[in-house]
């Protein structure tokens, strides 16, 4: 791929932020922050850059990523991806406890190791590995801590997460918010240092410093930004957080995270698809500085090709035949085994409603996916015959505890078997449309285009009927906070008790557009 194809923007479209990318050989491996979702980091593989497929997660078991009682927006925040002498090594803080740590594998798939704790503090950890076997530690300080605010380095013993050396701050940034993000590389004899500065809103960049030695002293480039959308019209915002990657035809690339704004008349912009992954090609100046494209023509034309392929109906359908779930599913925080099963009705989904729901920070009886485009519908087959008042189970739109909406089957005070849309939005939620109904089959479903969610039901083989909608404004990251984006999910739950009946999907579609 050349500087002058035009593909694909965003690479990996959906709450997939914080991207760090490494080439072996002719393969990319790419992973991306979860926060309070379990399993904990995608990776993802290509052979181009711009086409690609999820293998697995770094993070699949309870001792390596522990989200019991995680507040959502925090737990995994930043890994880095970096491979040397046979084996990958995913470095990431989890905010839950406040501790870093790396595993390794020497099959990206996995299964990785158990972590290795560090003695580090900070978030955005990075390693480095350097040509006469030295390896480096980056990382930035949290917020309010007593340290100058800045990028934080010390050699590392990799095989046992020992420190060598002491920490010491090497580069404070340019000067704006929240210097984060490292990334280390040697390029032609000299150290580059990459990070994000600004925040990750719609002040974020992407800034660079360099120097002869890995401990500094750092000059910092002259023409810094090198990446921001900020204080402009680019139908892509909030870029930064970028690593380098280099082809074997020796061309440089940057993956970075950006978000998708909707503009809404008198309102203003909201995103809701999270923060995803972008692409853009890296040139070097005469003084042997990188400069990422982010011409405005360039991201048109970006732009012009998403649309193009976003405009071919694509149908994802997951029948819940396999004995594993597929990878684009997550749980919230750590799933309860009882919780859930594909085994115990061949061919659905099994949910066992515990008295966790929605609104609280646990685990509820929930497997959700990313909502990738802005213009999808999705729907499922729920078998379920509630028995108690409160039992209930449907499809959410599910962006924290305190925002989301969901299309449901329960029962109330009267024992008779309801469909009911409910919203929430923050402290507030109300119950918007409620028809009662004499069948325990259902076929629920969410139709999304930028502005709306209009929610339906139909018997398995009847008409579809509209029940209401919802703004998709109320669960943007302007208005519910947070660094996620929005999850179609299937669930159960109780409401403050276990369900006593369990509640079966048989299928679930996706469709964009």
């Amino acid at each position: 791929m050349s500087t002058n194809e035009r593909y694909i923007n965003p690479i990996i479209p959906g709450f997939n932020p914080d991207p760090s990318i490494c080439r072996v050989g002719s393969d990319y491996y790419l992973v991306t922050s979860t926060f309070q979702y379990f399993p904990g980091v995608p990776i993802y593989h290509s052979r181009d850059l711009v086409h690609w497929d999820q293998i697995g997660y770094c993070l699949t078991r309870e001792s390596q990523l522990d989200l019991e009682g995680c507040k959502s927006s925090m737990g995994i925040y930043a890994p880095t991806l970096r491979y040397h002498e046979g084996r990958f090594y995913m470095i990431t803080t989890n905010m839950n406890r406040y501790r870093n740590f790396f595993v390794w594998s020497e099959k990206p798939e996995g299964p990785w190791s158990d972590p290795i704790w560090l003695d580090w503090p900070g978030i955005d950890p990075s390693l480095f590995f350097d040509e006469d076997g030295r390896v480096y530690l980056s990382g930035t300080n949290v917020l309010g801590s007593d340290e100058i605010p800045g990028i934080y380095q010390a050699e590392i013993d990799i095989a046992t997460g020992n420190l060598l050396t002491k920490r010491q701050l090497v580069w404070g940034g340019t000067g704006a918010q929240a210097p984060e993000g490292p990334h280390l590389y040697r390029i032609e004899g000299m150290y580059y240092l990459l990070i994000a500065e600004g925040g990750t809103e719609y002040g974020h960049m992407v800034t660079i410093a360099r120097s002869k030695s890995p401990n500094g002293p750092f000059e910092s480039n002259p023409n810094n930004p090198i990446l921001s959308h900020r204080s402009s019209n680019h139908a892509i915002q909030a870029t930064g957080h970028a690593d380098f990657v280099q082809k074997e035809d020796g061309s440089w690339w940057a993956v970075f995270l950006g978000i998708r704004p909707v503009s809404v008349p008198f309102v203003g912009r909201y995103h809701h698809l999270g923060r995803e992954t972008f692409l853009a090609p890296v040139s070097w100046s005469i003084e042997n500085w990188p400069v990422i494209d982010f011409r405005k023509e360039t991201f048109e034309k970006m732009q012009l090709v998403q649309c193009l392929v976003e405009s071919q109906q694509k149908t994802e359908i997951d029948e819940f035949d396999a004995k594993l779930l597929q990878l684009n599913w997550n749980f919230l925080r750590n799933p309860k085994a009882e919780d859930w099963s594909l085994e115990e009705r061949p061919g659905w989904l099994t949910l066992h409603g515990s008295e966790t729901s929605l609104n609280d920070i646990g685990s509820p009886a929930f497997i959700g996916r990313r909502q990738q485009h802005f213009r999808c519908t999705v729907s499922t087959l729920l078998n379920f015959q509630p028995a108690g008042e409160g039992e209930e189970a449907g499809l959410t739109v599910f962006m924290n505890e305190r925002f989301h909406y969901e299309i449901a089957m329960t029962l109330d005070l009267y024992k008779r078997r309801k469909v009911i849309l409910r919203r929430r939005i923050g402290s507030l939620w109300k119950i918007e449309h409620e028809v009662v109904i004499d069948y325990s089959t259902i076929v629920f479903g969410i139709e999304a285009d930028p502005s709306n969610y209009r929610f339906f039901y139909s018997e398995p083989k009847g008409p579809t009927k509209y029940l209401g909608s919802g703004e998709c404004s109320m669960l943007s990251t302007e208005v519910a906070g947070g660094f996620t984006g929005v999850y179609f999910g299937l669930y159960a739950t109780g409401n403050g008790r276990a369900c006593t009946v369990p509640a079966h999907f048989d299928w679930f579609s996706y469709k964009s557009e």
